[in-house]
């Protein structure tokens, strides 16, 4: 299995579902850096299970045990590396699972791939529970990158057909509003928008059935000229771990598909000085990136989540071991609707790979 990302800042991610813990190597980060573990705790509560009636009721506590690289509040510059114990399991849920292919998971692609030796209990690694380190690195990265005045939000763009309003529709976002969306159950810039997302959920999940959406990144502060053209663009980094998160499926930056509605005279970002003398341009059509490399205005990029696809609603599907059709109910602990969960990990995904883009370039000077 490839659990191995980054080139200046490297990651490893290991463990299962339902195994004794799940955990992060993180080779890279720079000695000195004072971590606030208060703040760790609180992104990776943001991600956490059982948190009310939108989310599976499994409750985990997720709190990272350092085994290295992290010495009197501050990192050492030796590989960090943290676990997160699993202690909610409950694996008999899963035992008749083992050869009936539940429809939207992994389990037949992954019983292929791994010649059925693959861990099934709650999909092993395959499990969303496996961004739980994920968020945990990103925690970490977040706090070097506001050092360098670099800072990271998100919102739920949709679920379902309810919809939010842009970034782009937002004048400014200040960092009060970015904090405020990091303390919302449903992040929007449209609170009004709650109560309306919020019943779409759980009339899904009375439904035995689930919904998706679409969750939109926003990174405030990045100076021009980081990044790459071709191989290890802003995009294809970024795209690569974002489809690194389960059920992502989609993935677009600045104004994305649209674009392709508009002339190059209406697409191009005209630049601009401002009052200050910093270049700046009047339409962020390309989501802060051109050319590969940032140019200075905030990167904006949208993901599709899909619909969780554990529901109780019957499916079709096989039964691998009888060679046979069956028939499918997935009982047990789910989401009806994961999107509220993935913002604290796109965001951490993003952190990675600009920490990863921006070490790079410090190292080529």
């Amino acid at each position: 299995m490839s659990g191995i990302w980054g080139k200046n800042l490297q990651v490893s991610i290991f463990g299962e579902s339902h195994g004794v813990a799940i955990g992060i190597t993180i080779d890279g980060i720079p000695p000195g850096l004072e971590i606030d573990m208060d703040r760790v705790l609180f992104e990776m509560a943001r991600r956490a299970p059982g948190q009310n009636e939108l989310t599976t009721s499994r409750k985990e506590k997720d709190l990272p045990e350092l085994l290295s690289g992290f010495l009197d509040g501050k990192t050492t510059g030796a590989p960090l590396t943290a676990i997160i114990r699993n202690s909610n399991t409950r694996s008999t849920d899963y035992s008749l699972l083992k050869n009936v292919m539940r429809p939207g998971h992994a389990d037949f692609s992954s019983r292929v791939r791994y010649k059925g030796h693959n861990d099934h209990r709650g999909s092993g690694h395959f499990s969303g529970r496996i961004t739980a380190p994920l968020v945990f690195a990103g925690a970490i990265c977040k706090q070097w990158l506001e050092q360098k005045g670099v800072t990271i939000g998100a919102h739920i763009q949709s679920i379902g057909s309810v919809e939010d309003e842009k970034f782009v529709d937002q004048r400014q976002v200040s960092l009060e509003q970015v904090e405020n969306l990091k303390h919302q159950q449903l992040p929007l810039f449209k609170e009004n928008k709650t109560e309306e997302m919020r019943k779409v959920i759980l009339e899904a999940k009375d439904d035995g059935d689930s919904v998706g959406g679409v969750v939109e990144t926003f990174v405030l502060g990045v100076p021009a000229g980081y990044g790459n053209p071709f191989f290890d663009s802003v995009e294809s980094t970024l795209a690569h771990l974002v489809f690194s998160v389960p059920a992502i499926k989609g993935i677009e930056f600045g104004t994305g598909f649209d674009i392709t509605k508009m002339r190059g005279s209406e697409a191009n970002d005209e630049y601009y000085y401002d009052e200050d003398g910093q270049v700046k341009t009047r339409s962020n059509n390309n989501g802060g990136i051109v050319g590969g490399i940032t140019h200075g205005m905030p990167i904006v990029f949208r993901a599709a989540v899909k619909p969780p696809a554990s529901i109780t609603k019957k499916q079709q599907t096989i039964n691998v071991d009888e060679g046979k059709a069956a028939e499918l109910s997935v009982e047990g602990r789910h989401d009806p609707c994961i999107v509220p969960r993935v913002l604290p990990v796109l965001e951490a995904v993003t952190a990675l790979a600009l920490m990863d883009l921006m070490i790079g370039v410090a190292a080529d000077e």
